[in-house]
């Protein structure tokens, strides 16, 4: 079975599906704000964030998918079913974080069910640990840079609109806010949607031979880096699907829990945290948006007063993001072990 083109296939289409589920997870990051200041009504705030995911697969680059890949697990360890595993690992700890309404990272849920998956394979030597750096890193990194960012632009901003009078502030940020929704949404979808594509690269690259003699050219890599037109579209119209599905769990949390926002504060929130994801892909780091904009949220937050925000919530959602790599690892680990188990 795992010489056969149609298992190949079948585990793309899960790909997908986690994909799909990325975006049905993350879309708190894209909306919640935009929702939580009422700038945007739900629905209409869904179908604003997944048509720029999916814009997002034209003209920005797959410096991430690249990282994915090739840069994180040695592909001659690689294989149909650790990369199945690996979605499996992520898709299932996705679930249950979504059902807890707690923002953790689908980035590094991917990463870890990944490489706990090939660790099950064939132990630590399949990690390209050179490359696990920067993702684990930016686990810090990221919220301290977005939270950075956020609190900058708030404290600017209310400098230069202190003769300004709250309704007029309002007015004006409510108008703006959309433009720092539609940045956002395209930095999620640059970031997030590359992932999916490294996983199928690295599937596909790992499957040539099966390809061989198939009749659609598309399905053939010359690279490990090469990322086929359709995977790219594919990948940001799931995503983008994900988004418009929606996560409302995790929109309350983010939008109203973690501390109250007006448009001016979602304006800035979103703004650093599009600046930092923006910088992140450019970078080729498969980051987690969720971390960036939860550290946003903080920032602005914190530049009210140190009280208006929910410190022992915060504590909950930073405990995910600690656990989120070793828990997907250890449940891609034994997604693998069972699948070879069972598939022959």
């Amino acid at each position: 079975m795992l010489e056969s083109i149609w298992f190949v296939l079948a585990i793309i289409a899960v790909a997908f599906i986690f994909d799909f589920i990325n975006g049905f997870h993350d879309s708190a990051n894209s909306i919640a704000t935009v929702v939580s200041t009422r700038v945007l009504s739900p629905i209409a705030a869904v179908a604003w964030a997944a048509f720029f995911n999916f814009v997002a697969a034209f003209g920005f680059g797959t410096a991430v998918a690249k990282t994915i890949g090739n840069g994180l697990i040695d592909l001659s360890v690689v294989d149909p079913l650790v990369i199945l595993g690996g979605l499996l690992g992520a898709i299932i700890w996705d679930l249950i974080t979504w059902h807890a309404g707690i923002p953790s990272s689908s980035s590094h849920a991917l990463i870890g069910g990944y490489g706990g998956a090939a660790v099950a394979k064939a132990g630590v030597d399949a990690l390209i640990l050179g490359g696990w750096v920067k993702p684990i890193l930016f686990i810090f990194v990221a919220p301290v840079l977005g939270m950075a960012l956020g609190l900058v632009l708030m404290v600017g901003t209310a400098w230069l609109c202190r003769r300004a009078t709250p309704r007029s502030v309002d007015k004006y940020f409510r108008r703006l806010q959309l433009v720092s929704a539609a940045a956002y949404s395209l930095s999620h979808g640059t970031n997030d949607a590359q992932k999916t594509m490294g996983i199928i690269v690295g599937l596909l690259v790992s499957s040539q031979h099966l390809f061989s003699d198939f009749p659609i050219g598309a399905f053939h890599l010359t690279t490990a880096t090469e990322v086929p037109t359709w995977v790219i579209l594919t990948a940001h119209a799931a995503i983008a699907g994900g988004t418009f599905a929606g996560g409302w769990r995790i929109v309350k949390t983010m939008g109203s829990r973690l501390t109250k926002l007006k448009p001016v504060h979602g304006f800035c929130a979103e703004t650093g945290g599009a600046i930092s994801v923006f910088l992140a892909s450019g970078l080729g780091i498969p980051v987690s948006t969720t971390h960036t904009i939860t550290g946003s949220i903080v920032g602005v937050g914190s530049a009210q007063r140190i009280s208006a925000v929910r410190w022992g919530l915060a504590g909950r959602i930073i405990w995910a993001w600690i656990l989120t790599i070793p828990a997907s690892a250890g449940i891609g680990g034994i997604a693998y072990l069972v699948l070879h188990l069972v598939i022959r």
